[in-house]
């Protein structure tokens, strides 16, 4: 089986490829996995969608993993397009009718999105420009690949269930820095609202099945979440500050104390005003970074899984310490209070 892995470098194509390796051994399956990304020197390289695919993946490929994407939410519609549209189109004019396309995806181009979530009508309802790009590369794959389809939807991605383990910190880690930091000094959103987060090796493990099992006759989707068994915000507020704060008293540091919940609407209407007029341009910066996880965390519905994610909490707790593990200057670090500017 000859299988080509894009984004082979990112937090959901290094456990993949991890995983795959793994379970080809152990079967004694015969396997060839060819690793793209943009600029690592240690895989092949290829800028999709702004250059010709290198000669060494010509040839016919039984299964393709795209993982490539940027996740960033402050897409523009343009960027959207380059950094997401363009590179599947390229990947797909290496498949065929019989190459199985196990494509990334993310599950929040499903579910319900809030009123409050949506950004005017440059992204047809959907909350930015990377769940935008997501729900059209869906469409794309759906309609442009002649063989079998397989969409994985994963959530908030975090840490190996385990160990806390990834390749990176990015995305919902940016939260752990605002809280010992002291700039989330409220946490805006519903505390009753679902916050859907798995693990990476679910993720890839999701992924490894895809790939050895027999291609679906019908394009396949995969939801992987917890759904009724997801965190609420209040749940995973409590699971990261209590989980920092044993890291915390263990080196003989100060606990962080839990930010206030505030709701949307409230933030909206009378804090947020006074945020802009008061805080310091680096406290509104880490406001207007944490508002994009409003409506991830806020969920008034969870996702219904066709991959369970079992005990979420145990989950993030694993990741939280994986971190301050990882950042321990930061994870001690004495939160900074809010201050005004007084001229």
């Amino acid at each position: 089986m000859r299988v080509l892995l894009t984004g082979a470098t990112g937090v959901v194509g290094t456990e993949f490829a991890h995983q795959l390796r793994a379970a080809t051994a152990a079967h004694g399956r015969p396997l060839t996995l060819v690793p793209v990304a943009r600029r690592d020197e240690t895989v092949v390289r290829w800028r999709m969608g702004a250059e010709p695919p290198p000669a060494e993946l010509a040839g016919h490929w039984d299964v393709i993993v795209h993982a490539a994407a940027s996740t960033r939410w402050t897409l523009t519609r343009d960027e959207a397009v380059a950094a997401n549209l363009e590179p599947l189109r390229a990947v797909l004019t290496l498949a065929d009718r019989d190459t199985h396309l196990v494509q990334v995806s993310t599950a929040y181009v499903g579910g319900v999105r809030n009123p409050e979530d949506l950004r005017g009508t440059e992204f047809e309802g959907y909350r930015n420009g990377y769940e935008w790009s997501k729900a059209t590369c869906e469409a794309i794959a759906r309609q442009a690949h002649p063989g079998p389809l397989t969409l994985i939807r994963p959530p908030l991605v975090v840490g190996r269930r385990g160990t806390g383990e990834i390749a990176r910190f990015s995305g919902p880690y940016s939260i752990l820095q605002a809280l010992v930091s002291g700039t989330a000094a409220v946490v805006v959103g519903d505390p009753a609202g679902h916050a859907e987060i798995s693990p990476v090796d679910e993720v890839a493990a999701a992924m490894v099945a895809a790939v050895l099992a027999p291609p679906p006759e019908q394009p396949r989707t995969e939801v992987i979440a917890a759904g009724p068994d997801s965190l609420d915000l209040d749940e995973l507020l409590d699971v990261i500050c209590v989980t920092l704060n044993r890291f915390r008293a263990a080196h003989g540091v100060a606990p962080i104390d839990r930010p206030p919940l505030v709701s949307v609407d409230s933030w909206n209407r009378f804090f947020l005003p006074l945020a802009d007029q008061w805080l310091s341009p680096i406290q509104s910066q880490a406001v207007k970074l944490l508002a994009m996880f409003q409506s991830y965390t806020s969920m008034r519905r969870p996702f219904d899984p066709t991959w369970k994610v079992a005990d979420p909490a145990a989950a993030m707790a694993a990741s939280v310490h994986h971190w301050a593990e990882r950042r321990p200057r930061l994870a001690l670090a004495r939160p900074e209070p809010w201050t005004l500017l007084t001229s």
